[in-house]
C-alpha cells in the first residue's frame, strides 16, 4: 500500500473537508459568548453548574440519509449525540428532536428508530418540533447530559499517548460507510459500553477525548489536535481495524462506537484494559507531540497529513476560545 496515495484519498473525502464550514461561525461564537463559561469547538457544550457540568449535544442529518433509511437515521440521531456526551465524560439524560418534511410515513419510521434507541439506551425523548408542511426532509436532534469530570479536545498534552478504541463487532450499514455495532447488540451491552467513558474520566484514565465522527478517524484526530494546538505521530498499522475492511474504507468510516483518547504514558495499559474488559478493541496508536503537525507512519513509509498550526480545519483552538473552562 502506498501511504501517500491513501492519505490523499482521505483528504479529498467530503466528510473531512465539510468540517471547514465550522470556520464560518467560529469567530462569531467566540464574541457572542465572551461573558459566559462556554467552550466552543468540543464534542458538546460544557456549562458549569456548580456540581460539575451540564452538557448539550446537537446533530443535523443529511437529507439523502434520512430519506433513504429513515428508521436507521432515527436510531443514529440518538446514538451519535449520546456518543458525543460520552466523549466528554458525561452521562446522557434526555433527548429532543426537530423534523421538517411532507411525508408522515418517513416521520413515523424516523420516530420508530429514535424510540428504539431511546428504549435500548434508557434515555427518554422529552419533546421536540414537527412540521409536515415542508418540501424538504430534515432531521435534527439534541441530547442533554451531565458530567462531573470532563474529557475535552482542549486538554491534549505533548508527551501523552494517543489511544483509539473501537467496537469491531459490527458490519457496514449500506449504502454509506456507517460501521454499525449498535442496532443488533444487546441493549445492556450498549449501555455498559457507553458508561466506560464517564468512568474513564472520573478515574483519571484519560485527559482528552473525541468521538470519531463523519470526518473519519484521521479527520477526527485533526480536530482534537487543533483544539489543543499540538501534533501527533500515528502508526497506521496499530489502528484497530476489521480484517476484511480496506484501509481506505476504514479511515472514511463512521463507527457507532469509536473514540480517540489521550493519556499519560504510564496510564496507557490501564486505559486499554478498561476497554478490553468489555471486548472493545483499543490500541496505543501514537503519541502527542509539541510540534503541531500530524505525521502518519506505515512500515518504513512516513507522510505528513496535516499542518495543525497553519491549516485550520474547524478554526477552533484554545488560542481563539476566550473562556476555556478547564
Amino acid at each position: 500500500m502506498q501511504l501517500s496515495v491513501l492519505l490523499e484519498s482521505i483528504k479529498q473525502y467530503s466528510g473531512l473537508y465539510q468540517k471547514k464550514e465550522i470556520q464560518l461561525i467560529g469567530e462569531q461564537l467566540t464574541h457572542s459568548y465572551q461573558y459566559h463559561d462556554y467552550l466552543n469547538g468540543d464534542d458538546t457544550a460544557a456549562i458549569l453548574n456548580g456540581n460539575g457540568y451540564d452538557l448539550l449535544a446537537s446533530e443535523g442529518f443529511l437529507t439523502d440519509f434520512v430519506v433513504q433509511d429513515p428508521w436507521f437515521a432515527g436510531w443514529c440521531s440518538v446514538m451519535v449525540n449520546i456518543s458525543d456526551i460520552a466523549a466528554m465524560g458525561g452521562r446522557p439524560t434526555a433527548v429532543v428532536n426537530t423534523f421538517w418534511g411532507d411525508n408522515k410515513h418517513v416521520l413515523t419510521d424516523i420516530f420508530s428508530g429514535m424510540s428504539a434507541a431511546s428504549c435500548a439506551l434508557h434515555i427518554p425523548i422529552v419533546g421536540g418540533h414537527t412540521n409536515l408542511h415542508s418540501n424538504t426532509t430534515q432531521l435534527a436532534v439534541s441530547v442533554l447530559g451531565k458530567a462531573t469530570t470532563l474529557l475535552s479536545s482542549f486538554s491534549a498534552c505533548s508527551g501523552h499517548a494517543l489511544v483509539a478504541a473501537l467496537d469491531l463487532r459490527g458490519n457496514y450499514h449500506s449504502p454509506f460507510l456507517n460501521w454499525n455495532a449498535a442496532t443488533t447488540a444487546p441493549p445492556e451491552r450498549l449501555r455498559g459500553d457507553l458508561a466506560l467513558l464517564p468512568y474513564i474520566a472520573e478515574h483519571g484514565l484519560a485527559i482528552a477525548a473525541k468521538d470519531i465522527s463523519q470526518a473519519g478517524l484521521l479527520g477526527t484526530c485533526v480536530m482534537l489536535l487543533e483544539c489543543s494546538q499540538v501534533g501527533a505521530e500515528i502508526e497506521l498499522q496499530k489502528i484497530p481495524k476489521p480484517a476484511v475492511v480496506s484501509w481506505l474504507d476504514w479511515l472514511r468510516s463512521f463507527p457507532s462506537f469509536g473514540y480517540l483518547l489521550t493519556t499519560p504514558i504510564e496510564r496507557v495499559n490501564d486505559l486499554i484494559e478498561v476497554f478490553s474488559s468489555r471486548n472493545i478493541t483499543a490500541s496505543h496508536i501514537g503519541n502527542i507531540t509539541e510540534r503541531p503537525d500530524m505525521i502518519i507512519k506505515f512500515g518504513d513509509q512516513i507522510e505528513h497529513f496535516w499542518d495543525i498550526k497553519n491549516q485550520p480545519l474547524t478554526g477552533m483552538s484554545k488560542h481563539c476560545t476566550q473562556n476555556h473552562i478547564l
